[in-house]
């Protein structure tokens, strides 16, 4: 059978020690060794290639393969540090690195190693915990390599590495360790969750927060706009009246001037007196086209007491007329 099958590992394991007939001259294939005693002695250790053997005295007693191979450590039930019942199996890759002591340090080393690997394997499982157990298989692996390796040295075997393959718990801790696995998927997605609407929150918090200040920001800058504005519209308005207040003042101070120089010339103060009547009787006429009641002063109707009237009037404007007078002449 094949010899990578648990079928072929067993007869490989039975059939140990394998021999081979004394042909005088014999032929060892690559990968193997072949232990040859005479009169019962170790004699020699042949590696690949030929040679000759004397017929009825030298035996070759074994045919050593010194190829890695993998060894199938079947299931075992071992206890855990806390009370679980678990089956565990693995694998064991070893090879024969010293032909002698595999031939002579055991009756059968690899049926010692996979003993051995049985019950190293179940004393590494005592010492954990079921969750050590699951978490830390390289650990669990090297604490078991570590001890076989030292007991496969004087059987003539390096363990090159193990490798546990399954570790199966019990029915009842394996439905509570489905439970277990459900409900932290059911939290670490509630905390997700969570997360996720406390980010959302977060964010629209903040994108409210950015848009209160910039509102805030742009209000401040159009009551600025609008305060400036209006600053300079009042400023403009001012400057404007006083303007013209200035070119009022300056047009009555000339009409006065102009008004003055006339009254000095002769017959001058005759005709403001006349215009004056005229716009006496004008008044009237205006007053009487908005009401049908009106009171006058005595012989208001007398055209030539009006011209008197206006002529007294100008004599009483004799003294301020002579002082713009001497304003304009100053100017």
């Amino acid at each position: 059978g094949n010899e990578s099958s648990p079928y072929g590992q067993s007869l490989e394991v039975a059939r140990w020690p394998i021999t081979k007939t004394n042909t005088i001259l014999n032929i060892v294939p690559q990968g193997k060794r072949m232990v040859v005693e005479r009169f019962g002695k170790l004699h020699a250790i042949h590696e690949s290639g030929y040679f000759l053997a004397a017929p009825m005295v030298d035996r070759i007693a074994y045919v050593i393969d010194v190829r890695e191979r993998a060894v199938d450590i079947m299931p075992q039930s071992a206890i855990t540090r806390d009370n679980v019942s678990v089956e565990v199996s693995g694998n064991l890759f070893v090879r024969v690195v010293d032909p002698e002591r595999a031939a002579y340090g055991a009756r059968n080393p690899l049926y010692a190693v996979m003993m051995h690997a049985q019950s190293a394997m179940r004393s590494a499982i005592g010492e954990l915990e079921l969750d050590e157990i699951l978490h830390n298989r390289a650990g669990l692996n090297t604490l078991i390599k570590g001890s076989l390796q030292e007991a496969a040295v004087a059987w003539g075997l390096e363990v090159r590495r193990y490798e546990l393959t399954e570790i199966t718990p019990d029915d009842e801790i394996r439905i509570a360790m489905d439970k277990q696995a459900a409900a932290e998927r059911a939290r670490r997605e509630q905390v997700l969750r969570a997360e996720g609407d406390k980010r959302g929150a977060e964010l629209t918090s903040e994108g409210i927060k950015i848009s209160l200040k910039n509102e805030s920001e742009g209000k401040l800058i159009q009551v600025t706009n609008e305060a400036d504005a209006e600053k300079i519209r009042i400023l403009r308005e001012a400057e404007g009246k006083a303007e013209a207040m200035k070119m009022q003042a300056v047009a009555q101070a000339e009409a006065i001037g102009v008004i003055a120089e006339e009254l000095g010339k002769k017959g001058g103060r005759e005709a403001a007196a006349l215009a004056l009547a005229k716009e006496y009787a004008k008044m009237y006429g205006e007053m009487g086209s908005k009401s049908n009641t009106m009171f006058f002063q005595e012989s208001a109707g007398n055209a030539q007491s009006l011209v008197l009237q206006a002529l007294a009037a100008m004599k009483a404007m004799n003294s301020m007329g002579d002082g713009v007078g001497d304003v304009v002449a100053n100017r």
